[in-house]
């Protein structure tokens, strides 16, 4: 399989790409989904979704005091 990167995967291979999706290469062809969760129903206009790339999860935090995590009333993904 080749992917949109230009990188050849063996048949029945698996990988992580670097925005978080894990793929899954087959005779024909691959398939790939989120790896996360984005976070719905929190208060727009007090907080802010923060995305960490190295742990591909999500994290809702006031936008005047990251150190404040919000409440979340749902995932989806």
């Amino acid at each position: 399989c080749l992917d949109s990167n230009g990188k050849v995967h063996e048949f029945s291979s698996k990988w992580r790409t670097e925005d978080c999706h894990d793929c899954s290469c087959y005779r024909d062809g691959i398939e790939c989904c989120s790896s996360f969760a984005t976070p719905v129903g929190y208060d727009s206009k007090k907080c802010v979704k923060i995305f960490n790339k190295e742990t591909c999860t999500y994290k809702v935090v006031e936008k005047h005091d990251s150190s404040k995590e919000c409440p979340v009333h749902g995932w989806v993904g």
